[in-house]
């Protein structure tokens, strides 16, 4: 669900599908049972690692399915709360606009947008709402909560995705890395080239072919280390009314700007970039010249959707290109 929706009800929304928790389970199910075999050798070594994973495995699933899902609906009047377990009944509460005192709004410490509500109750009792799914308006949200509850000294919370900023910043500014670390890197990418040959030598063994194709493709490894690491940095999105300017570096380290306009954009879309639809979701713009932006990391799917949707207002994007 969204956090903006046509009444004057905040919808939030945190958790997983039952399908989404069941090929979570199952993959990581089947990766436990391939340890399964150790449990039947004579290895106390492999015999300990089978249990091990087994052992993880069962409380990773354990983890993944028992892990409730959470729904707040917050109206001008009170929040109505609910939790659920897969395959278990709906429990609901109901927090009252009188009951609370405090309100607060802490930033993620894994995703830079990310932000919660923290209510303090009269009773001292502490609640942490799911994420602001909306997190483009998230300043909006958080002084229409506090209006309406009369919570009074609510700090705004600095978010650079916000739709009020003139700018909306997406990842971070992009540094070269220093020249002492792109050095150590390719002369690590050469020891590991060395090191098959070198350790026959040692015992005293011929080289075999793969000793010898390992030398040179350590030296291709570190040239390419030398030369390019600095393409590996990503990109840095500055969003602004009729453009965005992505700013990148070239191998070399020097920085590099491309402009992205409404009119030259063909498609939008969001995409995982990930195992997770939670955490690693994208916006990317395809160009009429057919050339592919991708944007860093954002979030959630609904994060991505949001900033998408604020990218398509702000750079006039048509409707036959907007895929979001």
């Amino acid at each position: 669900m969204n956090d903006a929706t046509t009444s004057n009800d905040i919808r939030l929304r945190e958790g997983s599908s039952i399908a989404q928790r069941l090929v979570v389970a199952g993959s990581a199910a089947a990766v436990a049972l391939c340890f399964t075999p150790g449990l039947f050798t004579h290895d106390v070594l492999e015999v300990t690692i089978s249990v091990v994973a087994l052992l993880a495995g069962a409380a990773f699933v354990s983890a993944v399915m028992l892990t409730p899902a959470v729904v707040w609906i917050i109206t001008p009047d009170e929040i109505l709360i609910g939790r659920q377990r897969p395959f278990g009944k709906l429990r609901t509460r109901i927090v009252a606009k009188d009951d609370i005192t405090r309100l607060q709004v802490p930033g993620s410490k894994t995703a830079k947008a990310r932000f919660q509500l923290a209510f303090t109750l009269a009773s001292g009792e502490h609640l942490t709402s799911p994420p602001l799914s909306d997190v483009t308006h998230v300043h909006e949200t958080v002084a229409r909560i506090s209006a309406q509850f009369d919570v009074p000294d609510v700090e705004a919370p600095v978010n650079p995705l916000d739709a009020s900023n003139p700018e909306m910043r997406l990842g971070e500014p992009v540094e070269p890395f220093s020249q002492r670390d792109i050095r150590i890197a390719a002369l690590i990418a050469v020891a590991l080239s060395v090191a098959p040959y070198a350790y026959r030598l040692w015992r005293g063994l011929p080289p075999q072919w793969i000793d010898y194709t390992l030398l040179p493709l350590g030296v291709v490894a570190a040239f390419g280390v030398y030369r390019f690491a600095n393409l590996v940095t990503g990109a840095f999105w500055v969003i602004r009314e009729g453009d965005i300017r992505v700013e990148r570096l070239w191998g070399n380290g020097q920085p590099r700007e491309d402009y992205i306009d409404g009119p030259d954009v063909k498609a939008i879309t969001v995409e995982r970039r990930g195992r997770s639809e939670d955490e690693h979701c994208i916006v990317t713009i395809r160009l009429q010249s057919g050339r592919r932006f991708r944007s860093p990391r954002i979030g959630s799917r609904n994060e991505a959707r949001a900033v998408g949707a604020e990218i398509v207002q702000r750079l006039g994007i048509g409707a036959k290109a907007n895929q979001i």
